[in-house]
């Protein structure tokens, strides 16, 4: 099992941005679930990617993983106590039926942007959490997670 939490190597500053990204039921098999839809890179290696992109970009990054809805509900409540300024989410399996999910994020005071690898609309799929979003990016691919993280810094950079 791909580990639950990381963290980016911080710098040590608090005044860095702080951003989470939340990656919901089936995300942590990446790279080995269903490869015609979602290639063969691996969580660790999707992770890496998006460490760079903080270090880069210069802000506080954690990437949570979980197959449970409470236990992203719990995390996002945290985050809210950490100090954390928006939630990049891939909800994967959450999106059919998350509606517990959804009235957490209508709750926590940081905005959302909801990614997705492929593009759910053309797959027939919709998320009950993507009303409770800033906006959806989707069908990119992993870059979908980079657009999200762009999106984010914009948002709270600029607030």
């Amino acid at each position: 099992m791909h580990n639950a939490l990381h963290n980016a190597p911080s710098n040590g500053r608090d005044d860095m941005t702080k951003l989470l990204v939340l990656q919901g039921a089936n995300m942590a098999y990446l790279g080995r679930r269903q490869p015609e839809l979602y290639g063969t890179t691996t969580a660790a290696e999707l992770d890496q990617m998006l460490y760079e992109h903080a270090r880069s970009n210069a802000y506080d990054l954690e990437i949570f993983y979980t197959h449970i809805e409470g236990q992203a509900i719990e995390r996002l409540y945290q985050a809210v106590d950490q100090g954390v300024e928006g939630v990049v989410m891939n909800p994967a399996g959450f999106l059919y039926a998350g509606y517990a999910l959804r009235d957490c994020l209508r709750a926590v005071s940081f905005p959302y942007i909801e990614v997705h690898i492929t593009n759910i609309e053309k797959r027939g799929m919709h998320s009950v959490l993507a009303e409770a979003s800033v906006g959806v990016i989707a069908g990119f691919g992993l870059n979908s997670y980079v657009l999200g993280l762009e999106a984010m810094l914009k948002i709270v950079r600029h607030k």
